[in-house]
């Protein structure tokens, strides 16, 4: 079996779906960040590439890195002329200080080891330069509720929640303003500050549901039933959302920016 866990499988809907409407965080982010012409930056769990997208046509020599080869493949072919490498955070093939900027579009929750990844991070970047978060910080809708309504008739919520945990350790931790700040200062970096931002996205039903199939609970789930009975499961998945919500759908996020200095 494919590892659930990897976004191989789903990169091409990850930037069909959800790259056209995380650019908009993304282009915020390096404003935060102060990201101009001739700035080096890194995007660290690069994705398909939407930061650095950003940030090279903001005029930055720009270089994504992400674990999964399969979203590294759509970056390419999506940000031509940016390099993109495979590596983890917590092992960057880059000297030290090599960046003025170093970006995360919803990452800083993936990490398992967050202080080994924040070090890793100063590291590679230069005094003066700084690092720069976005999390997620919103809580369930009717949507999600929906959405968990129909896994929990496949996948026993004992079984879910547990392997989800494991998938993104510190989901919970980094909703919480105070948690992201106080991890951001006690890496190292300094001037550290917070800016809540919310974002209205617009969907089809159908691309909504697509959306849903790139996250952790869509994986895992894809993997438990094997593909029959997920394409099944997504039929009823529909044919619920159908009689629920009117088409389309308005998808309201909460996001909070991070970012603070190394010294």
């Amino acid at each position: 079996m494919n590892d659930w866990r990897s976004y191989d499988l789903t990169a091409e809907t990850y930037e069909r779906v959800h790259a056209p409407r995380f650019a908009e965080p993304a282009r915020d982010l390096a404003a935060l960040a102060g990201v101009t012409a001739d700035a080096r930056v890194l995007d660290v769990g690069t994705g398909t590439g939407v930061a650095a997208g950003v940030a090279a046509g903001l005029g930055a020599s720009a270089v994504g890195v992400d674990q999964s080869t399969a979203m590294l493949e759509v970056a390419r072919a999506s940000h031509p002329g940016i390099p993109f490498l495979t590596a983890q955070a917590i092992d960057l093939p880059f000297a030290n200080g090599s960046f003025d900027a170093v970006l995360g579009t919803f990452v800083l929750a993936h990490f398992v080891n967050v202080q080994t990844a924040l070090f890793e991070l100063l590291r590679v970047t230069r005094p003066g330069g700084v690092i720069a978060f976005t999390t997620w910080t919103d809580g369930r809708d009717a949507f999600t509720d929906t959405w968990r309504e129909l896994v929990s008739t496949v996948v026993p919520n004992d079984m879910l929640e547990p392997t989800l945990a494991k998938a993104i350790p510190n989901h919970d931790r980094f909703t919480r303003r105070a948690a992201i700040e106080e991890t951001l200062i006690d890496a190292g970096l300094r001037h550290v500050r917070t800016e809540p931002r919310e974002y209205e996205w617009h969907y089809t039903r159908d691309e909504y549901l697509d959306g849903l199939t790139v996250w952790a609970t869509g994986r895992f789930v894809r993997e438990m039933l094997g593909e029959a009975a997920w394409t099944a499961f997504l039929e009823r998945a529909r044919a619920t959302f159908a009689e629920r919500f009117p088409d389309p759908l308005h998808d309201t996020r909460d996001v909070m920016l991070a970012i603070g200095t190394k010294e």
